[in-house]
């Protein structure tokens, strides 16, 4: 059976509730990790919100840590970002590896800042149109920097969700 919401799952005799959606987010504000691209009593930056999916793409969160933060001392505006010659880029970017993202970051920093105006769509549509960012990337820039409901992530946890109900319920 699948969970949703408060949906119950039997196995065994047992039984197991999927924890609402209230309780799941008071339980992640109390315990989440403290990140310095998450905005915290403030609305997310899209610059740094996409500049932190692009770097935790198949990356470590320890790996990405100094680096984001020298990004944004070196270039603390997408503008700013999109002047930089591309040699200064890919040097900072050294030790993240997949260089390609690298390259695309930059060019989707040129197109935000002549194309836009220096501002990323806040849709995801418009995100995906951008060099680098696919369907995910645009999913979770829209809905961290735009509060705006994904449905690519939304199945994403209800996924996580059932693994994780499933592997308690084959524990006992």
């Amino acid at each position: 059976m699948r969970l949703a919401g408060g949906a119950v799952r039997k196995q065994r005799g047992a039984q197991i509730r999927a924890p609402e959606p209230k309780a799941l987010l008071a339980w992640y504000d109390k315990h989440h990790r403290r990140l310095p691209w998450r905005a915290e009593g403030v609305t997310a930056d899209p610059y740094h919100v996409w500049l932190s999916e692009i770097m935790l793409q198949q990356t470590t969160v320890k790996a990405v840590v100094p680096y984001y933060i020298g990004f944004l001392k070196r270039w603390p505006t997408v503008r700013k970002l999109a002047d930089a010659p591309l040699d200064d880029v890919l040097k900072a970017w050294a030790g993240l590896g997949y260089y390609a993202r690298a390259r695309n970051l930059h060019a989707c920093a040129k197109t935000v800042a002549d194309n836009h105006s220096g501002v990323f769509p806040d849709q995801e549509n418009g995100l995906r149109g951008l060099p680098g960012i696919g369907a995910y990337t645009a999913a979770a820039i829209a809905a961290i920097a735009f509060d705006r409901r994904s449905e690519e992530h939304t199945s994403e946890l209800q996924s996580h969700l059932n693994l994780v109900c499933r592997l308690l319920l084959e524990k006992k």
